[in-house]
């Protein structure tokens, strides 16, 4: 099985790696890091490198795509390589991927199409203007499109998608390995559970938080 995870520059560091950890134990599969040209890529704090092996020609037909966001997402969301790439190898692929704003992505390729999905809480209004059916869930899965709500969801969304495909012993057997067993000093991860005034802070901020501008 080959599981490529998509590169851009912009794209939060834990979107990608996130996914990647729990994908790189699953037996005999292959994670390959693709973008539009070989090379470094700037994640969005601009601090830290990730490289991309191949192009996107170099991988014609993957069976697991990841998508992930980040204020890089923005780049992407008219018609272009990426999508043209994401629509052809969607014909053969076992299951199309996103994390955090990369569903917004994939919606904006046409793939996501009445079809329901998450995104970063702060995007998911933006899923129907692209046709979405948004859906406030940490992680979504219609069909063989499996979307992720924001960065560390992302964890989440490959752990089902590994259990779906490989069983739940082996998910469970990837999950301890990486010793995945979140226990944060605040309960402060939705919008739900977060104090109030975190949440307008960052409701305010928004634009700096997707955009990075």
């Amino acid at each position: 099985m080959q599981v490529a995870v998509v590169l851009f520059p912009g794209l939060t560091a834990l979107d990608a790696v996130g996914p990647y950890e729990v994908f790189s134990r699953m037996p005999g599969t292959e994670v390959v890091f693709v973008g539009e040209r070989t090379g470094p890529v700037r994640t969005d704090t601009g601090h830290l490198g990730l490289t991309a092996d191949a192009t996107l020609a170099d991988v014609p037909g993957p069976d697991v795509v990841v998508v992930p966001g980040g204020p890089g997402q923005i780049a992407l969301m008219g018609d272009g390589p990426v999508h043209e790439w994401l629509r052809r190898v969607d014909a053969t692929t076992t299951w199309t991927t996103s994390v955090c704003t990369g569903s917004l992505v994939l919606a904006a390729a046409g793939l996501l199409r009445g079809r329901r999905a998450t995104s970063h809480w702060l995007a998911t209004d933006q899923l129907p203007g692209l046709g979405a059916v948004p859906a406030a869930e940490r992680v979504v899965v219609d069909g063989k499109y499996v979307t992720a709500a924001g960065v560390s969801a992302g964890i989440d969304m490959a752990l089902t998608v590994l259990g779906r495909e490989a069983g739940d012993w082996a998910a469970q057997a990837v999950q301890l390995g990486i010793e995945y067993d979140p226990q944060p000093p605040y309960g402060a991860g939705s919008p739900r559970t977060a104090p109030a005034d975190v949440v307008q802070f960052l409701r305010d901020n928004s634009r700096f938080v997707l955009s990075g501008e």
